[in-house]
């Protein structure tokens, strides 16, 4: 058999006709091979680049707040911290660019060649970038400072007019999570007992992490609830200020918010942001958040804010008619702040009726107002406060919030704000960045 099959084992060559037009020669895809890319990212972004602007500016900032809460130090044990002045760039861009998702800056920290640049090779996940965003509303708001004092040493905020507006923010709580008081109350004596029905499962047959999920879940829960009552009496005293019939009530997803009329008619659970803006510059030189929809009230605690973080009141303060009262004009003449503000219709508005005359500040503010130049000075208002809000809650994350309470809510809007200031320093003094 051996013999049959290999007797003859001489090469055999064949002729094979030459043919010019014979199957195409093609590299064809493998997309399983692995590859080492020289990558340089220093060299993607070009001169110039938004991102490099922002690093620049947050290396003029005074970041010691947040050095300062960094646990670790010399030889004691635990992962080293990422630096500040990383986060605080990609959260600063982030919010520049409309991006409010920490899931979203996480991906494209990996996928976007300015958030790499900003990251320089570091780890981050999404935990840390959301944690980061609401656990510092102190040091953001001194960072909101220092933006302002950078600007006004450079003598482009010069807080000779500044337009004050608040906007309604859609919060994190639907309206059906709003409770009355006997509803609260038995829903806290329902979460009580899942608190020790859980805790008795830490040391039964139940999974030890599951347990803990599950006492963690309950114990949040009870916690909202027991914060949702102990905000009733605020509500219930906002209702009687308004005389109004509504049952109070209160989230049990955000006891902080407030079911507010929004901008299309509706009722919604929102906040009040509030942005005081330095008009010749657009630069923010002022933000609070209220639980309140209505503005009145909201101004002199304004100029309180623009004075201790600038060092003086402005010139001129620019308001619509929501924040007019008594309290707010005779605030602002004591501080010897100038308000341009419409006057309201109706005997209901401040000196007039049986009131005409008695205030020497609200007469003032009467006859100011009833002047053509009055009127003029006044229209550049809309220009600036509702430009602000608007573009904050279109462009810069202020159209739904993502977090729930009054402080990461703060916290959320300064983020907001200081991006705004951050981009009218790139526009206007862009050696700042060099």
């Amino acid at each position: 058999m051996a013999e049959t099959l290999f007797c003859d084992l001489t090469p055999v060559t064949v002729a094979v006709p030459f043919d010019a037009e014979g199957p195409p020669r093609l590299e064809t895809a493998n997309r399983t091979q692995v590859e080492l890319i020289p990558h340089d990212p220093d060299a993607v972004l070009p001169p110039g680049h938004a991102a490099r602007l922002v690093w620049g500016f947050v290396e003029g900032l005074d970041l010691q707040r947040f050095y300062d809460a960094i646990a670790a130090r010399g030889s004691r044990a635990g992962r080293p911290a990422i630096d500040p002045k990383i986060l605080v760039a990609l959260w600063l861009y982030a919010t520049i660019d409309g991006v409010g998702s920490a899931r979203e800056v996480a991906r494209l920290c990996y996928a976007h060649d300015a958030y790499r640049w900003l990251r320089g090779g570091v780890s981050v996940n999404y935990h840390t970038l959301s944690d980061f965003r609401v656990a510092h509303q102190a040091a953001i708001d001194d960072l909101l400072t220092q933006s302002i004092t950078v600007l006004i040493h450079r003598r482009v905020v010069t807080l000779t007019r500044v337009a004050q507006d608040g906007t309604k923010v859609r919060a994190s709580a639907g309206i059906r999570s709003f409770r009355r008081r006997p509803t609260l109350e038995e829903a806290g004596r329902l979460a009580r007992q899942q608190v020790t029905r859980t805790a008795a499962q830490v040391h039964g047959d139940v999974n030890a992490r599951e347990a803990a999920a599950q006492q963690r879940a309950a114990a949040e829960r009870l916690a909202r609830v027991e914060e949702a009552l102990a905000q009733l009496p605020q509500v219930e005293a906002a209702k009687r200020r308004n005389r109004s019939k509504a049952t109070p009530r209160a989230s049990t997803t955000d006891p902080d918010a407030r079911v507010m009329k929004m901008m299309d008619g509706g009722y919604r659970p929102a906040y009040n942001v509030q942005f005081a803006t330095d008009v010749s510059s657009q630069v923010v030189v002022g933000v609070a958040v209220t639980t309140t929809g209505a503005d009145q009230g909201e101004l002199v605690p304004m100029l309180d804010q623009i004075a201790r973080r600038t060092g003086r009141s402005p010139a001129t303060e620019l308001a619509d008619g929501g924040f007019v009262s008594i309290e707010s004009i005779r605030g602002a003449s004591q501080r010897g702040v100038t308000l341009y503000a419409p006057i309201p219709k109706g005997n209901h508005a401040p000196g007039a009726g049986s009131s005409a005359g008695q205030d020497a500040a609200v007469s003032a503010w009467r006859d100011r107002m009833a002047t053509d130049e009055a009127k003029a000075f006044y229209k550049a208002r809309a220009g600036t406060a509702e430009r602000i809000n608007a573009d904050a809650k279109c462009h810069r994350t202020l159209g739904q919030l993502g977090v729930r309470g009054l402080t990461k809510v703060t916290t959320w809007a300064l983020w907001a704000a200081l991006a705004q200031n951050v981009m009218r320093a790139m526009e206007i003094v862009p050696h700042l960045m060099s």
